[in-house]
């Protein structure tokens, strides 16, 4: 297992961060002039009701989408200062997901779905390390099954696994607990904490879940897409 980054640097950085779309003749802001900081190590919820801009400020940070303006550094890295390509590349080596909805890939089973990213990143020990991480996750006996036949429990824990096989420094989840019952939603909110902390990995989540919220080292509150 990779050691813990444990120097405690600037990871994540935001500058006026301003999001805008068209709706007609009108412009509607989504987000407002967010200016944040995040240290390697921390664990931060940003929360908010439903329409505050959470879920869009999160695809910003990982440059999935591009701001109207702003900033925003990445492990120093200016990334709308970088080509669509550049910041995929950035993304791989850096970035972890977790999404609401797994976004595991159908044809492929548990196994490739964790080794798709190692095998994108040219590592040449992909399937021995999605195995030892599907192992971790408590799936050892479930590798070869596609999504279709896993619990959404079981998908999430393959969607944890991939995110953490690169090794990255940031993992980002979007309501990781929204489509799991209460009960499956803290085992995957333990295992995620106990993956964060083996692995050393800053975690930045976006959660109407309060109990998840609390477990994180610091909140951030959005209203109307401005910070409270």
């Amino acid at each position: 297992m990779a050691s813990p980054k444990l120097v405690k640097e600037l990871l994540l950085q935001t500058d006026t961060l301003t999001k805008q779309v068209s709706t007609g003749d009108k412009k509607l802001t989504i987000l407002k002039d967010i200016t944040l900081e995040v240290k390697a190590g921390e664990a931060v919820a940003i929360v908010g009701a439903s329409g505050s801009g959470k879920s869009t400020l999160l695809g910003l940070l990982a440059g999935l989408d591009v701001p109207t303006s702003g900033k925003v550094h990445l492990d120093g890295t200016d990334i709308f200062a970088l080509d669509e390509d550049s910041r995929a590349a950035l993304r791989g080596k850096i970035l972890g997901f977790v999404f609401q909805s797994f976004q595991l890939l159908p044809a492929l089973t548990a196994l490739e779905n964790v080794m798709l990213p190692l095998e994108l990143s040219g590592s040449p020990s992909a399937d021995s390390t999605a195995y030892k991480l599907l192992e971790r996750v408590g799936l050892k006996m479930r590798l070869n099954h596609y999504p279709k036949q896993l619990s959404g429990g079981e998908q999430q824990r393959v969607a944890i696994a991939r995110a953490f096989a690169t090794d990255p420094k940031l993992l980002l989840a979007d309501e990781p607990t929204g489509n799991l019952d209460s009960s499956t939603g803290k085992q995957i909110i333990e295992l995620m904490f106990e993956l964060n902390r083996e692995h050393g990995t800053t975690l930045v989540l976006v959660t109407h879940d309060e109990e998840l919220s609390q477990r994180c080292s610091r909140q951030i509150r959005l209203v109307d897409g401005m910070l409270a």
